[in-house]
């Protein structure tokens, strides 16, 4: 009976686990042809998938990495699992403001469309910093998506109604930007959900900025994702993170279904600066629906990476 009884317990768990991890999908099948889709980090995981299944409804896909060997390889593989050959890479280093500057310049030079720009590329809870002496992650989490993207929407008003998708987490509940000191760089973890909030607020207040120009914008929670995003930590890390999100996180592909629902569904534009998972918008705590932090967060980033017309000190920034 022992025994029974836990057999059925194992198999209840398992089947709530695959119930769990596969429970978004996305049902639209609108296509995409004649569309332009940027999605920056397009070269592997969540990014590479979503690039396919774009790929796949006709767009013209062009993903972004710093890694050209890595972009190049993408590129052959999305080819491959999409059957288009509509797909382009472009060099592009998020931890550098010049590199976004020169990126931007190339594109709007060569792309004559821009229809949904998918802001995925991240770093992961490391302590680093950019060539710009910005916190890592706060960097190319938030700065760098935000320099591209402010670069990026004249192009993105002329081809509305557009779309941007902000790829967050929901991780950004445990923790307050401190405006004294944006580039906080000591707990790792902290500095992940602190640019994550970052994003959130970042889609609020860049939808006030431009709903009226027919550019939608949202914040996406994909999930917790099985990918390869542990490389950058130790051995042993590895094989633990391996063993738990192997049970507890989901794959790459059940991840995209959001992104995809966001980049494609008209049911979202009700719901213009939301905050989207498992292809629903959901509701935020209250301290991250600020209009005031919001704002404020735009106007010190439009500073930090020298938006402003007179471009002051960066705010709280460190040096290495």
């Amino acid at each position: 009976m022992y025994m029974l009884v836990t057999v059925l317990v194992a198999l209840f768990i398992t089947l709530f686990l695959k119930w769990f991890k596969s429970r978004s999908l996305c049902l639209d099948a609108k296509r995409l042809d004649g569309k332009t889709v940027l999605i920056t980090g397009g070269t592997s995981g969540v990014g590479k998938e979503t690039a396919i299944a774009l790929a796949r409804r006709g767009a013209r896909v062009c993903i972004t990495s710093s890694d050209k060997q890595k972009g190049e390889a993408a590129v052959k593989e999305i080819k491959k699992e999409s059957s288009s050959v509509n797909i382009q890479f472009w060099s592009l280093n998020l931890a550098n403001l010049q590199s976004i500057r020169n990126f931007c310049k190339e594109f709007l030079k060569t792309e004559k469309r821009l229809d949904i720009l998918i802001n995925h590329d991240g770093w992961p809870a490391l302590l680093d910093w950019t060539e710009n002496g910005f916190s890592m992650c706060f960097g190319v989490n938030h700065l760098g998506p935000f320099l591209l993207t402010n670069l990026l929407l004249d192009r993105l008003k002329n081809c509305k109604p557009s779309r941007i998708v902000n790829i967050t987490s929901n991780l950004y509940k445990y923790q307050k930007l401190d405006f004294s000191d944006l580039n906080y760089n000591m707990v790792p973890l902290f500095t992940y959900c602190r640019s994550k909030l970052a994003n959130v607020y970042f889609t609020q207040e860049l939808a006030r900025q431009v709903e009226r120009h027919g550019v939608f914008t949202c914040a996406v929670h994909p999930g917790y994702v099985v990918g390869d995003w542990t490389s950058q930590f130790s051995v042993l890390f590895r094989i633990v993170m391996y063993v738990f999100t192997s049970v507890f996180f989901i794959s790459c592909q059940a991840a995209t279904q959001t992104v995809i629902y966001c980049a494609v569904s008209d049911d979202i534009l009700q719901h213009n600066g939301g905050y989207f998972s498992n292809c629903k918008p959901c509701m935020l705590p209250p301290h991250a629906q600020d209009a005031g932090i919001a704002k404020k967060l735009w106007e010190a980033s439009e500073t930090m990476v020298g938006l402003t017309s007179s471009p002051r000190e960066h705010l709280a920034s460190r040096t290495r």
